[in-house]
């Protein structure tokens, strides 16, 4: 067993969650080598919307989903879709989603979000605005704006809120009407006939946060390395080995393994059985003529925009698929179909940064953090949709844990090893 502080540790990815855990265990006088098969950003921290939002960091496996998600696997237009398969892995972790996708496995996976509550936002305070602070801000989004076709589709969102009070967390919003919400954000459309202002939530733009976390990290003397693939972890002793695809090898005290979708197959031979699947998401930007200043989410449709100075960031879909798929032109139309009703003054055929990124889902929706089997060896991943929002808090629990510092009671939900 490890019973001293690491002086140097690996860590396997360059997104929010590596970098994340990188900051905080420098703040301990740890070392920290980073190595990412592509670079800083590249994965899934680069394209999401960015929304820093304890009222809407809920549990994937809601109830609903089930049964949407049945109609969906023949349908490539829609927001959830599962394109028929006979992978032994994604089989396995449908049936474990759908095992999840209970009223009873929800409440409990809720109360453990609940509990989150605001405490992943106190992370990314201390990171931006501490000694060794992030220069990119993050952005109060006072109002954040849900935005519906019709009264019963807003009432979905409110039972999902009821349902957040009853765990014990807290959401403080409003309801408008369609004339409200347009007033608010003159690029809304007429198909827009209602709305829910939610109060005393974030967003960030990911690309520009994340550079500038690696940038704090670099600037403590952190050495991140690019075009690094890992293709073997093996502990000796009193160390363990990172090992490249072109032979390079680093040896440390400690290795963090946070390489999202693909934690699977570096982790498995270390005690992590958990499946983390591929949950693809897509998104592009836009410029309106009348450009938002708020976030703004389609809770039917399932799309998330989220203003990005002169761009405008549109993303949706929830794709399980092999995480290294190329892009599916159809789930960019996809989501413009969903979109375009919606808004007015946007030119959806003058699109850039077209993007798919593969979120790492668990069955059980929730993320995997902490040691393996293996003392030496720790993993941070797994966190689905959250992964920018939960990214700071993660890598502040795992570095204390690391490091010998009291450990968040948090962490006794996210075993890597359940």
């Amino acid at each position: 067993m490890v019973t001293q502080k690491p002086e140097h540790v690996i860590i396997v990815g360059a997104g929010i969650v590596g970098l994340s855990t990188a900051w905080y265990l420098q703040e301990q006088g740890t070392r920290v080598t980073i190595v990412d098969r592509t670079g800083v950003s590249a994965g899934s921290s680069w394209g999401n919307a960015g929304w820093l939002t304890p009222a809407l960091t809920l549990p994937l496996s809601e109830p609903s989903v089930l049964t949407y998600g049945l109609k969906a696997m023949f349908n490539p237009n829609s927001p959830l879709y599962i394109p028929p398969t006979t992978d032994p892995s994604l089989l396995r972790f449908l049936i474990g989603f759908a095992r999840h996708c209970t009223p009873g496995k929800w409440r409990e996976a809720m109360k453990v979000f609940s509990e989150i509550g605001a405490t992943g936002l106190d992370a990314f305070a201390e990171i931006t605005e501490g000694t060794n602070s992030v220069a990119e801000p993050t952005k109060p989004a006072e109002p954040f704006l849900a935005a519906f076709a019709g009264d019963k589709d807003r009432e979905g969102l409110v039972h999902e809120f009821e349902g957040i009070r009853q765990a014990g967390g807290t959401v403080d919003f409003d309801l408008m009407s369609g004339e409200e919400i347009r007033g608010l954000e003159p690029t809304l459309g007429s198909d827009v006939v209602a709305g829910v202002k939610i109060h005393g939530q974030r967003f960030i733009n990911p690309p520009n946060f994340v550079e500038s976390l690696a940038a704090s990290v670099r600037g403590r003397g952190g050495e991140i390395i690019d075009g690094f693939s890992v293709t073997n972890v093996e502990e000796h002793g009193r160390s363990v080995t990172v090992t490249g695809s072109s032979g390079r090898s680093i040896t440390a005290d400690s290795v963090v393994l946070a390489t999202g979708a693909w934690l699977g197959s570096l982790a498995r031979r270390f005690g992590v059985r958990q499946v983390v699947q591929a949950g693809r998401g897509y998104s592009f930007t836009v410029k309106p003529d009348a450009m938002p200043t708020h976030p703004i989410y389609f809770p039917a449709q399932r799309v998330a925009c989220t203003p990005l100075g002169d761009r405008f960031r549109v993303a949706g879909m929830m794709e399980f698929r092999n995480a290294d798929a190329p892009l599916d032109p159809r789930r960019i139309q996809a989501i413009i179909n969903a979109s375009s009703p919606m808004f007015t003054g946007i030119d959806w055929e003058d699109r850039q940064e077209e993007w798919v990124g593969a979120r790492p889902c668990t069955a059980d929706g929730l993320p995997l953090i902490g040691a393996t089997k293996s003392s030496r060896v720790h993993v941070a991943g797994g966190h689905g949709m959250w992964g920018v929002a939960l990214g700071p808090l993660t890598g502040k629990m795992l570095a204390a844990e690391m490091t010998g510092q009291p450990v968040s009671p948090l962490m006794r939900h996210f075993n890597p090893l359940r």
